[in-house]
């Protein structure tokens, strides 16, 4: 749990006596496939905060300009916490695991009205063929302290070189009532067994199918 809070730069509010239940916290995803020759070679993401969430970040950053160093700080503590998660990231294919590089090659935080926006690129330690291939990936936190999910399917996007050879869709879980109502008995001071991953169980899964 400390790791999520650090991640975020939780205010105490998220604490408050209105935060009863799991999720504390939401996060929007856009991501976008990225290709080189063919291949796979990454993630473009962009995650923003909600506004409770946000405020810290934000207050931290006063009136500071972006590209400033006040900036530049509050981004390289916000990476290292989710690098820390291993990008809060699961990619698959063929039923193995896809690793990644420890280090992304670029990575920024914005302020964008009242939310403070995350982007950054996922690279694949080793990029992956494309062609007859399909990938699996999803972004949750395990604990369900902060439901990251996309507004619209659409907000999971292939670039427009490769939207004739490959698909992209996403499929939102369905968890049962009893797990819909475990998550919902969670109180602020609370978190699920590690093993269980409640997260996952609420996490969208992205597919990708090139031809």
């Amino acid at each position: 749990m400390c790791n999520r809070i650090a991640f975020f730069a939780l205010s105490t509010a998220l604490f408050s006596p209105l935060a009863l239940a799991h999720p504390h916290s939401f996060i929007t995803l856009v991501t976008t496939v990225m290709a080189e020759n063919d291949q796979l070679t990454g993630l473009k993401m962009q995650w923003t905060m909600d506004e409770i969430t946000s405020a810290d970040l934000l207050y931290d950053a006063g009136d500071a300009k972006p590209g400033s160093p006040v900036w530049k700080k509050l981004a390289a503590e916000v990476m290292a916490n989710v690098l820390g998660q291993h990008y809060f990231t699961e990619f698959w294919h063929n039923g193995q695991k896809v690793t990644f590089n420890n280090l992304p090659p670029e990575y920024g935080l914005a302020r964008v009205g009242h939310q403070a926006v995350l982007t950054f690129i996922l690279p694949l330690a080793h990029p992956q063929p494309l062609k007859g291939q399909t990938y699996q990936f999803a972004t949750f936190d395990p604990t369900y302290f902060v439901d990251m999910s996309y507004d619209h399917n659409s907000d999971a996007k292939v670039p427009e070189t490769l939207a004739k050879q490959c698909k992209i869709s996403v499929k939102t879980p369905k968890p049962t009532e009893d797990m819909q109502a475990f998550a919902l008995s969670l109180d602020k001071a609370d978190a699920p067994p590690e093993d269980m991953e409640l997260g996952k169980q609420f996490a969208q899964q992205v597919i990708l199918q090139c031809q």
